[in-house]
């Protein structure tokens, strides 16, 4: 009996074969399917493509931080420029309205001197 493996052990090896079949069969499979059907392009988002976004580098962005400090502390008039229908829905508490479209006509309400932080989101 010198030589020859215990039926266990032949019978654990010979399984190696079949599975490393099948997967091989499964890879194929799904190249082909991924060759077949790719993943279509992700158009952009309409809004992403419409928005355009004016910078004004001479005008300091506030960070979250720096707002809620001025909010909590009331050193800075927070300006609402959202259309009318927007403010009411929901706005900063005690935020001043006047929207983007009436900016220029309404600007002598607002102190030259105040720190003014504009939203429209």
């Amino acid at each position: 009996m010198k030589g020859k493996k215990p039926t266990a052990i032949r019978q654990r090896s010979n399984i190696w074969l079949p599975l490393l079949a099948a997967g091989a069969i499964g890879l194929i499979i799904t190249g082909i399917l991924i060759l077949r059907n790719p993943t279509p392009p992700v158009a952009p988002s309409p809004i992403a493509v419409e928005h355009t976004e004016e910078t004004f580098p001479e005008i300091p962005r506030v960070n979250l931080t720096q707002a809620k400090a001025a909010f909590d502390g009331r050193t800075a008039i927070f300006l609402d420029v959202r259309d009318a229908g927007s403010y009411e829905a929901g706005h900063i508490p005690g935020a001043l309205s006047i929207p983007l479209a009436m900016l220029n006509e309404r600007a002598n309400e607002l102190k030259p001197t105040d720190w003014i932080i504009t939203y429209c989101t």
